[in-house]
């Protein structure tokens, strides 16, 4: 029967029949019914006993998989999102406990594994947030269920359900950063591995002893393996996360004796090609030995002290060094054939795919790296450290260095890996055939995929031993080179190796190795070769040079860009796409160093850089086309303005690029950061593809583009750097892309500061557009001058100041006036007027209940700036904006407020450092003289210390006759490639009074306008100068302005 549910969810109460054909419709294959039916479960979703009824129906077997299934995910699922107690509509204390109550025997009891599967991963979670405060008996009780199932009488499903249950809750809480819950598995831990270990050893004694000596119940024999490789990787897991020292637990160590056991006795059968073993026991034999082998590499790693503190752990790690050591002997090729057909893999796949001799020499690698990690570089922690603990530690070290570590072995280890490891194997050979862009991709992987692989991982522990054993292993592996590294030696999997192992061992050789003579007389050679298998060698030469170049200097840098020139040649046969592709992320390497000279790269930029595109356009990968962008981008980053000839170029592979690239939003972010360092490389030359770019960008930050979350940062710099080479005559192209900055100008916004950059750009560029729509913008910066940070508020203040001195340069007085009524609208100055006033008032108490202000001595010079300019340009004007603001101070008539505005900044500008703004302060309360009003002039002994004070600064020395900020002709600094932004720089700048008034006249001429107001100089004596301290007329007397 179908039930089709039409009506919405609030329409239908909860209760178990209307629930249980809920979900039977939304495990149907009808659209209609699963797409109304999932609207009505999430409607029930924040309904009490919601999932305490989901868990009603799972529990009852007899009820259809599909439904059932459904059931355990939504329950799973609501675990995430409602289980808190701080989450919205949390679950209520009385349905978690029963839906606890029913989780673990409903577990055990599921005859479906993949409904177990998903019971175990619910009840993991559910545990990870109940243990151990509201939870507190959650381990124990699975525990004792399990003891219960590992009864001689129990029934085998109970014991694998059980186990599979404790495998998820362990790895739940194992993975913990509450250092509670920790700590509460810790204290649990014996109790876990004393029943999880006698269930592990009778397993294995069972399946061993049936496989060795026969017997009738085969069945229960195979049942026995699969359940003691489930409890072995339930210890695998607790052993590493249930001691902090396991080197101390007496049940740890004994159970760590029997692993070591067990893994000689399950190689021995899992390696017997006469066993009789059937293929699938084999196989589950081969994955305990996997889990062993990962529990042995994860113990060092996590508790490398207790790792070499535990019984037999050197003649453990000696074992895994024989079995590498054997394993060698059959790995690689020892001569270049036709490769064969290869099997790439990845992930999971690769763990269980490879051969469990392949499987356990790779384990020996990473553990014998772990060694010399533990001897030589031991990882920091910052848990308190005993006694003990220190002397563990340094006895560990000591164990591992002179019982495993030592300087023969280390000659052999590299010997080993150089002569074995580092040879290419058929596979891989037939991989570089089948597949060349996902095989180099996967060799040159910078990720921990190096883990999963001989080779790679063999390079790195020969890394971490030449490090550390410098003196021991660079003569023998010179002594190897020299054998190797002549053009009489054809064997090109030998010369792969060790050419390898130089490159590797870069840093270390420099001093050692005549690098550059190599080069000459051997790689510039063997890279023109074209012998059978000789890609293998060239690609190598690409790699070597990329490894060498950073590191050695006045090497022949003409030569090695010959050499990459002939390896990224399409037309020679034996430049396959590997050896082209390597070559050119190599590149990057050979350009990046800080001796780079353009000259000397020159004479084969064109073809290089030809070549370079061309293989951008051919790779399918985005992974390497984004490694190959990557190689241009340090390129044009390198040469800088020399790039203009090869722009075209560039742009023409870019732009179809981008289109290529879809959704892949990584590949667009690279290609608007190749464009944004190519722009500021041609700087004026930019205009000519605004056509492309403007829409790029448009696209980009528009707020209703999907693409705007990925984009918007790298759009951003592009837009920067566009507006920062726009020539004048391009300016109109720029002006569309300005109403996309208002939704940026957001208090919190990721790229605000970006955004306000741009808009101070705007300003230098088209002044006379960004005051015509000054309102629009002048809002949002309101907004954030209320609540920003200080660096977000000088911005603000720079950008007003901007457009106030551009408003009064291209509109006169008249203009500024209308600009100030909008700051006045918006509040703007009042939100100024009310920040000094707090600061003022806070300046007038002392002593440690001293008032605080929250505005910045930085912020408060930008706030006195802005009423500078308006006082500047018109001290009525100024004294209007500040009648007009001063509503915002209630009941303060206007002489109060202009008094403690001129104490307040006459105090602050001994705090002003920097020249220009302490003299703009300077001009501007000069310029209130011409007011004649007392409120100025009774300040004459104040306007007298500023102006000692600051004259002395800008007259600089004795010889100086004029003021030091005063500059020349506005045309004379006109540079010779100026940009429109540069434009508009150094007009303002010519055009403000700072840069054009000297100060000394400037207050002679005001002075005097003060003096005549006054009725002359001797009424003017009388009333202001007779008040002035004698110290500091003084001082001003001796400027020769009075």
């Amino acid at each position: 029967m179908s039930y089709a549910i039409e009506v919405s969810g609030e329409a239908n109460p909860l209760s178990l029949p209307i629930l249980y054909r809920t979900l039977t419709a939304a495990a149907s294959s009808d659209p209609q019914q699963i797409k109304s039916s999932a609207q009505q479960l999430q409607n029930w979703e924040k309904q009490s006993g919601y999932y305490s009824s989901l868990q009603s129906i799972f529990v009852d077997v007899s009820l259809p998989v599909e439904v059932r299934h459904l059931c355990i995910i939504q329950l799973k699922n609501g675990i995430d999102k409602y289980w808190r107690k701080t989450a919205p509509n949390a679950i209520k204390k009385e349905e978690k406990d029963l839906i606890r109550s029913r989780s673990v025997e409903s577990g055990t009891n599921e005859p479906d594994h993949r409904l177990a599967l998903q019971n175990a991963l619910m009840l993991a979670k559910v545990i990870r947030y109940e243990y151990p405060l509201e939870w507190p008996d959650a381990v124990s009780s699975i525990v004792s269920n399990l003891r219960q199932a590992s009864q001689p009488d129990g029934n085998p499903l109970r014991l694998t359900r059980a186990l599979l249950i404790l495998l998820e809750v362990i790895k739940e809480l194992s993975t913990a950063r509450i250092q509670r819950t920790r700590t509460s598995l810790q204290a649990a831990s014996l109790e876990v591995l004393q029943v999880l270990g006698k269930i592990y050893l009778d397993k294995v004694q069972t399946w061993m002893t049936f496989f060795h000596q026969g017997g009738s119940d085969e069945g229960g024999a195979i049942n026995s393996v699969e359940q003691s490789l489930l409890a072995l990787r339930v210890l695998r897991r607790l052993l590493i996360a249930g001691w902090d020292s396991p080197n101390r637990s007496n049940e740890f160590k004994e159970l760590w004796n029997l692993l070591s056991i067990h893994l000689k006795d399950m190689l021995s059968m899992a390696l017997q090609e006469s066993s009789s073993l059937h293929e699938n026991v084999r196989r589950l034999v081969g994955k305990h030995l996997r889990q062993i082998a990962k529990l042995h590499v994860n113990l060092a790693k996590a508790h490398p002290s207790g790792f070499a503190l535990l019984p037999s752990s050197v003649e453990l790690v000696s074992t895994y060094w024989n079995l590498v050591h054997q394993f060698g002997e059959t790995y690689g090729s020892r001569s270049f054939t036709a490769p064969g057909p290869g099997i790439a893999q990845s992930g999971d796949d690769i763990d269980q795919s490879i051969p469990i001799p392949e499987y356990l020499s790779l384990r020996g690698l990473l553990l014998l790296r772990a060694c010399v990690k533990m001897v030589f570089n031991p990882a920091q922690t910052f848990r308190y450290q005993q006694a003990q603990d220190k002397e563990e530690k340094a006895q560990s070290r000591q164990i591992i260095k002179e019982s495993i570590l030592t300087e023969s072995f280390a000659q052999a280890a590299m010997q080993t890996l150089v002569s074995r490891f580092f040879v290419f194997t058929q596979r891989d050979l037939g991989d570089w055939e089948d597949q060349p862009e996902e095989w180099e991709r996967r060799e040159e992987g910078e990720d921990d995929t190096w883990e999963f692989s001989i080779r790679p991982c063999a390079e790195k522990l020969f890394i971490e031993l030449v490090l550390n054993y410098k003196e021991q292993l660079v003569q023998p592996l010179l002594s190897v080179f020299q054998n190797v590294a002549n053009l009489q030696n054809k064997d090109i999997l030998q010369k792969d190796s060790v050419y390898g192992a130089i490159g590797l061992a870069a840093s270390v050789l420099e001093e050692k190795l005549d690098f550059d003579l190599f080069l000459r007389n051997t790689l510039a050679r063997e890279s023109q070769t074209d012998q059978p298998g000789c890609g293998i060698l060239k690609r190598r030469i690409a790699i070597v040079l990329g490894q060498w170049l950073p590191v050695k200097d006045k090497l022949d840098r003409p030569l090695v860009y010959q050499i990459f020139q002939h390896l990224l040649d399409k037309n020679i046969p034996s430049n396959d796409l590997v050896v082209r592709i390597t070559a050119g992320k190599q590149l990057k390497n050979v350009i990046i160093p800080f001796d780079f000279r353009f000259e000397q790269f020159e004479p084969f930029a064109t073809t290089i850089l030809h070549r370079l595109v061309a293989l951008i356009e051919e790779v399918e990968l985005n992974e390497t086309k984004l490694a190959l962008l990557n190689t241009l981008l340090v390129l044009i980053q390198s040469v800088e303005g020399k790039i203009a000839p090869f722009a075209d170029q560039i742009i023409s592979v870019l732009a179809p690029l981008w289109e290529q690239a879809g959704t892949e939003f990584l590949l667009k972010q690279s290609i608007l950061g190749i464009l944004s360092s190519l722009i500021s490389a041609v700087r004026d030359e930019s205009r000519k593809y605004h056509a492309l770019l403007i829409p790029l960008i448009d696209n980009s930050v528009d707020v209703n583009s999907e693409t705007r979350i990925y984009m918007l940062e790298d759009a951003l710099d592009l837009w920067i750097n566009i507006l920062q080479q726009t020539p004048s005559t391009a300016v109109s192209g720029v002006i569309p892309l300005v109403p996309h900055l208002l939704p940026m100008l957001e208090v919190g916004s990721d790229t605000l500061r970006k955004a306000l950059e741009i808009t101070e750009t705007y300003v230098y560029l088209a002044p006379a557009q960004m005051l015509v729509s000054a309102s629009v913008v002048l809002a949002p910066l309101t907004t954030l001058l209320k609540g920003s940070k200080r660096e977000v508020t000088g911005l603000v203040l720079s950008i007003v100041e901007l457009l106030m001195q551009s408003a009064l340069h291209l509109g006169g007085s008249e203009a500024l006036t209308s600009f100030i009524s909008q700051l006045v609208e918006l509040n703007f100055l009042q939100t100024i007027l009310v920040g000094l006033r707090g600061a003022h008032e806070a300046h007038q108490t002392t002593g440690p209940n001293r008032a605080k202000t929250w505005l910045d001595v930085l912020v408060e010079t930008d706030y006195y700036s802005i009423l500078a300019r308006i006082a500047l340009a018109s001290p009525n004007l100024f004294i209007d904006a500040v009648k007009v603001a001063a509503p915002a101070l209630p009941n303060e008539p206007f002489e109060t407020t202009i008094s403690w505005i001129l104490s307040e900044w006459f105090r602050h500008l001994d705090n002003i450092s920097h020249p220009e703004k302490k003299k703009l302060s300077c001009l501007a309360v000069t310029t209130l003289l011409q007011t004649g009003q007392p409120w100025i002039t009774v300040r004459l002994q104040e306007l007298m210390t500023v102006w000692t004070e600051v004259v002395v600064e800008l007259y600089d020395n004795d010889e100086r006759k004029d003021d030091c900020l005063v500059y020349g002709d506005v045309e004379s600094m006109k540079g010779a490639n100026e940009t429109a932004e540069q434009e508009g720089q150094r007009k303002l700048m010519f055009a403000d009074p700072v840069h054009r008034f000297d100060l000394k006249p400037f207050i002679r001429e005001h002075l005097q306008q003060a003096i005549i107001a006054c009725g002359g100089n001797e009424a003017f004596q009388e009333k202001w100068v007779v008040n002035v301290d004698k110290d500091v007329l003084s001082e001003f007397s001796k400027l020769g302005i009075f």
